[in-house]
C-alpha cells in the first residue's frame, strides 16, 4: 500500500473568500472622542423628548442621531459637516417623502414610489461614500416616514430628523479630540492627516529597494486621499480664510513633490539612505507640532530621484517658513460628470439592484402587515430598512453581509430580550439607548457586532414609544430581508455584470490616460500634472477596493469580475511608471531606454488584461504618445 499523501495542517483551516471576510475584524485604538459624542446623542435627546412629553419626536431624532453615529469617521472637523450632513438631509427628505406618501396612497401605490426612489437612490451611491450614504439615508427615513406609527406631520418629523443628525454634527464641531490643542485644536484632524503624509513618505523611502515599497506606496496614496479629503471640506469663503489655515494648506502642498519622488526612488528599486528618511519624518514633527522644521538632513544628490527629493524638501522647508497657501490639486466633477457616473454602467446595475431589493422588501412587508400577521405591532418599515443596509455594498461582500447582519441580529434580540426583563422603563431603555449609541464607534469594526448594538438601540427605542417587545418579529423580519437581497443580489441585470467593477477601472484607466499623456506631451506644468497625478493614484485605489471586494464574493458572483485585479496591479505599475518618467523628465529632459521600454511592456500587458475582462479603453492613443515621444526624443 502506498503511504498517503502528506496534507498541511493549513489546508483544512484553509476558508473560502465570502467566508473569511465574513470572520475578519478591523483593528486599532478605541476613538474615545467618537464614543463620547455617541453617549450624549442619542440616549440625552430621547431622555429630553420623555421629559416633555414628545416622545415619538425623540424616537425619530434618536434615529437620526445613531445613523449620524454610523457615519462618524475620523477626519477633520470641516469634512464631518459633508460626511454627516448630506446623509441627515436625505435622510429627512425621505422621511417627509415617506409619510405623506404612506398617509395618501395605497400599498401598490406606495411600493410603486418607494421602489422608484429605490433606483434613484442607488444610482446615486455610485458617485463615492457620501453620496452613498445619502441613498441609504434617504431610504430608511422614507421606510420610516411610511410605516412608524408618528402622530406629528411630515414637516415635523423631518425637523426632528434634521435636530437628533444636528445634535451630533454640533457635538462634533464643539468638543475636542485627544491631542488637539496643539496650535488651533480646530484643525486637529486636518492636522494629523498632513502628518501622516509625511510619515508615508518616510516609510515609503524606508522600504525603497524591498518587497513591503508596493504596500508602503498604497499607504501613502491612502494618506494623501485623507488629508485631500480632510482639508477640502465645506467652508463658508471659497479659499483658507485664517493663516494657520493657509499655513495647512501649504505644508500639504509641499507633501507633492515629496511623494512624487519617493515613488521615483522605489520603482527605481534601490535603497535609500537612512539619511534621506529624516527629513520627511521631521517635517511629520513640524506638522503635528505646529513648529517650525528646524535643519533638514539633505540626502545624496547622486541620481534624478535623489535630486528631486533633495529639491522637494528644500521646497518644503521653505514652505513650511513661509506658510502662503497651497493648492489642494482636486478636480472638481461637473454635473455632467456626477450624471455620467449615476447612469453610467455601474450605477445602473446598483440602483436596479437597489431599487429590486428594496420595492421587494416593501411588497412582502405591505401584505404581511395588511394581512395581520403582525398582530398588535405596526412596525412593517423594519423589513425594508433591513434590506437598504444588505445592498449596500459599502458594508463588504454580499454573503457576508447577509451572515453578519442575521447573526448580529439574533444576538442584538436576545440581548434586548434579558435587558428588557428587567430594566425599569422608560429610564433603564433611555441608559440603555445611551449605553449603545457609546458602543457604536467601536462596533463598526465588524458588521455582527454593529448590528447587534443597533437592533439593541432600536428595539429600545420602539418600546419606549410605546410598543409591546418586538425581538422575536425582529429577527423573523431580518431573516426575510436576508433571503431577498440574497435572491435578488444574485438575479441576472440587464447589461454586463460586474458593471461597477469595471466602471472602476475604465476611471482608473482614463486617468492613467490622462496623466500619462500630460507628461510625455503636455506643457511643463506641474501644479496640474501633481493634480492628474493625484486623480489617477485616486480612482486607481477606488478601482482596487471594487475588485478586492467583488473578489470576496460567492463564485457566482465573483466570476463576473475575475482578472480585474490583475488589470489593477497592471494600472498601478504604469502610474508608478509614469512618475518615474516625470520625475526624470524633470532633471534630464530625456527617458532612458529603461523607461521607455517599460512603459510599452506595461501597455501591452494592459491591453491583454483589457481584453480579457472586456474593458474598452483608450491605449492606442496612449501606445502613439510614447512612440511620439520616443520620436521626439530620436531627434
Amino acid at each position: 500500500m502506498s503511504p498517503r499523501p502528506h496534507i498541511p495542517a493549513r489546508a483544512f483551516t484553509t476558508l473560502p473568500p465570502w467566508l473569511a471576510h465574513a470572520l475578519r475584524a478591523q483593528r486599532g485604538p478605541v476613538p474615545w472622542s467618537a464614543v463620547t459624542r455617541g453617549a450624549l446623542a442619542a440616549g440625552p435627546l430621547l431622555l429630553a423628548a420623555v421629559l416633555v412629553d414628545r416622545t415619538g419626536l425623540g424616537v425619530v431624532a434618536a434615529i437620526a442621531a445613531m445613523l449620524a453615529g454610523i457615519n462618524d469617521r475620523p477626519g477633520s472637523r470641516r469634512a464631518s459637516v459633508r460626511r454627516l450632513g448630506a446623509p441627515a438631509l436625505a435622510g429627512a427628505g425621505g422621511l417627509l417623502v415617506g409619510t405623506y406618501a404612506g398617509d395618501q396612497i395605497g400599498a401598490v401605490a406606495l411600493t410603486a414610489v418607494l421602489t422608484g426612489l429605490g433606483l434613484l437612490a442607488g444610482g446615486m451611491s455610485a458617485l463615492g461614500p457620501v453620496a452613498s450614504g445619502a441613498g441609504t439615508q434617504l431610504l430608511v427615513g422614507a421606510a420610516i416616514g411610511a410605516g412608524m406609527p408618528v402622530p406629528e406631520s411630515g414637516w415635523t418629523r423631518a425637523l426632528a430628523f434634521l435636530a437628533g443628525a444636528g445634535w451630533l454634527v454640533a457635538l462634533r464641531l464643539a468638543l475636542p479630540t485627544p491631542g488637539a490643542m496643539t496650535g488651533d485644536f480646530r484643525f486637529d484632524g486636518e492636522r494629523d492627516a498632513v502628518a501622516r503624509v509625511y510619515d508615508a513618505v518616510a516609510e515609503l523611502l524606508d522600504a525603497s529597494g524591498t518587497e513591503a515599497a508596493t504596500a508602503r506606496r498604497a499607504a501613502l496614496t491612502a494618506a494623501l486621499d485623507h488629508a485631500q479629503d480632510a482639508l477640502a471640506g465645506p467652508r463658508l469663503r471659497r479659499h483658507a480664510s485664517s493663516s494657520a489655515e493657509r499655513r495647512l494648506h501649504a505644508q500639504y502642498a509641499a507633501a507633492l513633490p515629496l511623494a512624487e519622488a519617493a515613488t521615483a526612488l522605489a520603482w527605481a528599486g534601490e535603497p535609500v539612505a537612512e539619511r534621506a528618511c529624516a527629513g520627511p519624518r521631521r517635517l511629520a514633527a513640524a506638522v503635528r507640532e505646529n513648529t517650525h522644521t528646524g535643519p533638514l538632513p539633505a540626502p545624496s544628490r547622486s541620481a534624478p530621484a535623489l535630486r528631486a527629493l533633495d529639491d522637494a524638501l528644500l521646497h518644503a522647508a521653505d514652505a513650511f517658513d513661509q506658510g502662503g497657501g497651497g493648492d489642494l490639486h482636486t478636480r472638481r466633477r461637473s454635473a455632467r460628470d456626477l450624471l455620467r457616473t449615476a447612469f453610467g454602467a455601474g450605477g445602473r446595475e446598483y440602483g436596479l439592484r437597489v431599487a429590486l431589493s428594496f420595492g421587494a422588501s416593501v411588497a412582502v412587508a405591505q401584505a404581511l402587515h395588511h394581512s395581520h400577521w403582525y398582530g398588535q405591532h405596526t412596525h412593517w418599515y423594519w423589513l425594508p430598512a433591513t434590506a437598504v443596509f444588505l445592498v449596500k455594498p459599502d458594508l463588504g461582500p454580499l454573503v457576508s453581509r447577509v451572515l453578519c447582519r442575521a447573526a448580529g441580529t439574533v444576538l442584538g434580540a436576545l440581548l434586548f430580550a434579558g435587558f428588557a426583563a428587567v430594566l425599569p422603563r422608560p429610564e433603564g431603555l433611555v441608559a440603555l439607548v445611551a449605553l449603545c449609541g457609546a458602543l457604536i464607534p467601536v462596533s463598526t469594526r465588524h458588521f455582527a457586532a454593529q448590528t447587534a448594538v443597533v437592533t439593541v438601540l432600536v428595539l429600545s427605542l420602539v418600546m419606549v414609544g410605546g410598543e409591546p417587545q418586538a425581538s422575536v418579529s425582529r429577527i423573523v423580519e431580518t431573516l426575510l430581508a436576508c433571503a431577498i437581497v440574497l435572491i435578488f443580489g444574485h438575479l441576472p441585470m440587464p447589461g454586463e455584470r460586474g458593471g461597477h467593477v469595471r466602471a472602476r477601472l475604465a476611471a482608473a484607466e482614463g486617468a492613467a490616460h490622462a496623466y500619462l499623456t500630460h507628461v510625455l506631451d503636455g506643457p511643463d506644468d506641474r501644479a496640474a500634472r501633481w493634480t492628474l497625478r493625484r486623480e489617477a493614484y485616486r480612482t486607481l485605489a477606488e478601482a482596487r477596493a471594487a475588485s478586492a471586494l467583488a473578489a470576496h464574493e460567492l463564485p457566482a458572483l465573483a466570476r463576473h469580475s475575475e482578472g480585474t485585479d490583475e488589470v489593477a496591479a497592471v494600472l498601478e505599475r504604469l502610474v508608478d511608471t509614469t512618475t518615474a518618467c516625470a520625475v526624470h523628465l524633470d532633471d534630464t529632459g530625456r527617458l532612458t531606454s529603461r523607461h521607455r521600454q517599460r512603459l510599452a511592456e506595461l501597455l501591452d500587458e494592459l491591453a491583454a488584461g483589457r481584453e480579457r475582462v472586456g474593458l474598452p479603453t483608450s491605449l492606442p492613443t496612449l501606445s502613439v504618445a510614447v512612440h511620439a515621444h520616443a520620436v521626439r526624443q530620436a531627434r
